[in-house]
C-alpha cells in the first residue's frame, strides 16, 4: 500500500489564523491547476547577471549589489548574509555553508565552510541531545563567506554587508512558509534565553505570517563583522561572547576552537554526462555522489525510456551510489566520481539485478548527517561569467534552537548524534548539501543546488537529466514531477518516493507502473518536499542568464537590467 503524506493543513490555519489560505498554497502544493507552474518572479533573463535565492529580499540584495558594480562573489556574500537575516530557521552565520564558485577564466574553486566538532569533545561521554548548547559545533558559514569575499569579491565589505544590516534593523515581514518553521520550533526556542527573546513576542507566541521581525542585535553583530571581518567572529569580540555563553551553558565550543577554525579548500570533483562536464565537491558535499549518478545513468539511452522507467532508472543509480559511498567512504567516492569504468559496471549491475539491490550490512559509523528540509540554496551570474553555487544552513528547523543574548543568531545543530562519522575533535559536520556547476563546451550551461537533505541529491540528477535528456528549459525541469529513492536500515535500495501533486505530479497510472516493478512506492502530495533547487541555466546563443527559483518554495529570481 501507499502512504500518503499530506500536509498539515488542519494545525496551519490554528498557526497562522487568516493567513493560513495563503500558507496552504504557498506551502503545503495542494494548488489548483493553474497555480502550478514557475511563477512570474521565480524566473528572471538578463545577459548582465541574475541572482535566485530562497527569499525575495535575499534576491534582491544580491541584485542590487550586482547594480552597484559587483561580481557575483560580491552578490553571493550579500545575498547569503540576506538570507540569515529572513530564514533564520533555515541557515544563519553560526551555521554552515559550501560555495563552489567559477571566475570569468574558467578556473574553478571550492569553499568548505562547514561546522567542526570543537577541541576537547569526547562523544563517548558527551550528552545525545537534539537541540540545546550540547549540539553546538564550531560556526563555519561566516569563515566561509569572508573566505568567498577575500579570495574573490571587488567591493568593500561595508557596502556588501549593507543590505543585510537594513534588513535586520528595520526589519521584514515574515512569509507563511518562514512562520510555519518559527511555529513549529516555539516550544524549544523558549528553553533558550537568546531564542525566546528574538524569535517569539512577550506573550510566548510566535510570530505570524506578515509581522514585522525586527534584530537590532543581529545588524549591530552584522556592523562589527563588516568592520572586523572573520577576526572579530573567531578571536575578538565576538568570540568573547561566544565563548562566555558556551562556558555558562555547558556548551563544548572553546576559544582555542574558534580561534583555529578555517574555512578550507574543498577538493573539486569532476566528470561528465553526455557531452557535458560536471563540476561538484567531495565530502563534506556530496558532489561525487552526483557526479557517479550521472555517469551510472549515461550507459542507458533515454529514449528506450518511458518517464517513469527513467525515473526508477534514476533512483537506482542514486541508491547504488549512495550505499557504496556510506559503505567504503569519501576517498572511494572522489575516486570514483571520474570512473566511467565503474559507472559502466554499476550499469551492468542494474540491468542484471532489476529491483534487487541489497548491498550488505553497511558500518554503522558510516552514516552520513543530513540537513532536514531546511536548508538554503543561492546562485548567482554576472556579465562576465563568474557564477557562484552557495548552499547554506543550521541542520534542523531553527538549529540548535540557541542564540548568544546580544548577538542574534542562531547556531547550527552539529554534535550529539547528528555528525556522521566518529565525532571526534576537528571532524566537520557529513551533508549531502550539493552545489554544482554543468559546463557545456567549456562555459556554464547550468548552475544549481538545492535543499532537502538527502533529497538534494536526487533533485540536482533529475534537474541535469531533464535539461540534457529531455531537452527542456530549467524552469520545464524544476516544475516536473520528482522522485526520490527509499532504503533500509543497510541503505539497500527498497523503493521510490513520488511527488502527485494534482495536476503537476506523477499520475496513478504511473505510480502503479513503478510498483510492478517490485519497487515499493510511497506518494507524497507536498511541493517543495522533494527537494528545493535554485538554479540558473544559460542559454549560448544569445548569452542570456535564466535565473529560476524552485516553484515548491518562496525563492526569487532577480536579473539585472533584464527581463
Amino acid at each position: 500500500m501507499r502512504a500518503l503524506q499530506l500536509g498539515l493543513i488542519a494545525p496551519l490555519s490554528r498557526i497562522l489564523g487568516s493567513a493560513a489560505v495563503l500558507l496552504l498554497a504557498v506551502v503545503t502544493g495542494v494548488w489548483s491547476q493553474t497555480a502550478l507552474g514557475v511563477g512570474r518572479h521565480q524566473v528572471a533573463r538578463s545577459t548582465a547577471g541574475v541572482v535566485v535565492a530562497a527569499h525575495p529580499l535575499a534576491a534582491q540584495a544580491g541584485a542590487r549589489i550586482l547594480e552597484q558594480g559587483g561580481n557575483a562573489a560580491d552578490a553571493a556574500v550579500a545575498a547569503a548574509f540576506a538570507v540569515s537575516v529572513v530564514r533564520p530557521s533555515m541557515n544563519s552565520i553560526g551555521g554552515r555553508n559550501q560555495i563552489l564558485i567559477r571566475s570569468s577564466d574558467g578556473s574553478v574553486y571550492g569553499i568548505d565552510g562547514t561546522t567542526q566538532v570543537p577541541e576537547g569533545y569526547d562523544p563517548a561521554t558527551a550528552p545525545q541531545a537534539s537541540y540545546g548548547y550540547a549540539t553546538i559545533g564550531v560556526p563555519g558559514a561566516l569563515a566561509g563567506l569572508m573566505r568567498l569575499y577575500e579570495d574573490h569579491g571587488s567591493l568593500q565589505l561595508e557596502a556588501i554587508m549593507e543590505p543585510a544590516i537594513e534588513l535586520a534593523e528595520n526589519g521584514f515581514r515574515l512569509l507563511p512558509g518562514q512562520a510555519i518553521f518559527h511555529a513549529m520550533s516555539a516550544r524549544q526556542i523558549a528553553e533558550s534565553e537568546g531564542a525566546r527573546m528574538y524569535y517569539l513576542k512577550p506573550d510566548g507566541s510566535p510570530f505570524r505570517a506578515g509581522e514585522l521581525l525586527r534584530q537590532p542585535d543581529l545588524a549591530q553583530t552584522l556592523r562589527t563583522i563588516s568592520h572586523g571581518r572573520a577576526e572579530v567572529f573567531y578571536r575578538g569580540e565576538i568570540a568573547d561572547a561566544i565563548v562566555a555563553d558556551m562556558e555558562a551553558n555547558e556548551g563544548f565550543v572553546n576559544r582555542s576552537s574558534l580561534a583555529n577554525y578555517r574555512a578550507e579548500d574543498a577538493r573539486i570533483v569532476r566528470g561528465s554526462y553526455r557531452g557535458y562536464d560536471l563540476i561538484g565537491m567531495d565530502v563534506p558535499s556530496t558532489g561525487a555522489l552526483a557526479i557517479q549518478s550521472l555517469q551510472i545513468m549515461e550507459n542507458f539511452d533515454r529514449s528506450d525510456f518511458a518517464v517513469e522507467e527513467w525515473a526508477v532508472l534514476t533512483a537506482r543509480a542514486i541508491g547504488l551510489t549512495v550505499a557504496d559511498f556510506l559503505r567504503l567512504g569519501s576517498d572511494t567516492a572522489a575516486i570514483r566520481a571520474t570512473s566511467k569504468q565503474w559507472a559502466a559496471e554499476q550499469a551492468q549491475r542494474i540491468e542484471a539485478e532489476g529491483s534487487n539491490q541489497s548491498t550488505g550490512e553497511l558500518q554503522p559509523e558510516a552514516a552520513a548527517a543530513h540537513d532536514g528540509g531546511y536548508t538554503t540554496h543561492l546562485s548567482v551570474a554576472d556579465s562576465t561569467g563568474m557564477v557562484v553555487s552557495l548552499t547554506q544552513t543550521i541542520g534542523p528547523a531553527m538549529g540548535s534552537k540557541v542564540v548568544t543574548p546580544g548577538l542574534g543568531f542562531l547556531y547550527a545543530t552539529t554534535l550529539g548524534g547528528y555528525l556522521g562519522g566518529e565525532m571526534l575533535p576537528g571532524a566537520r559536520a557529513r551533508s549531502f548539501i550539493t552545489p554544482f556547476i554543468v559546463l557545456r563546451d567549456g562555459e556554464p550551461a547550468l548552475v544549481l543546488g538545492a535543499a532537502g537533505g538527502m533529497r538534494i541529491l536526487s533533485a540536482v540528477v533529475q534537474a541535469v537529466t531533464r535539461v540534457v535528456d529531455d531537452e527542456m528549459d530549467l524552469a520545464q525541469a524544476l516544475s516536473a514531477p520528482r522522485i526520490h529513492p527509499t532504503f533500509d536500515s543497510t541503505f539497500a535500495l527498497t523503493g521510490v518516493a513520488m511527488e502527485t501533486v494534482p495536476g503537476r505530479g506523477w499520475t496513478d497510472e504511473q505510480v502503479d507502473a513503478v510498483e510492478e516493478t517490485g519497487l515499493r512506492v510511497s506518494t507524497t502530495e507536498r511541493l517543495g518536499a522533494f527537494g528545493r533547487i535554485h538554479g540558473i541555466m544559460r542559454d549560448p546563443v544569445l548569452g542570456v542568464w535564466i535565473a529560476v527559483a524552485d516553484p515548491g518554495g518562496e525563492g526569487t529570481a532577480v536579473a539585472l537590467g533584464g527581463r
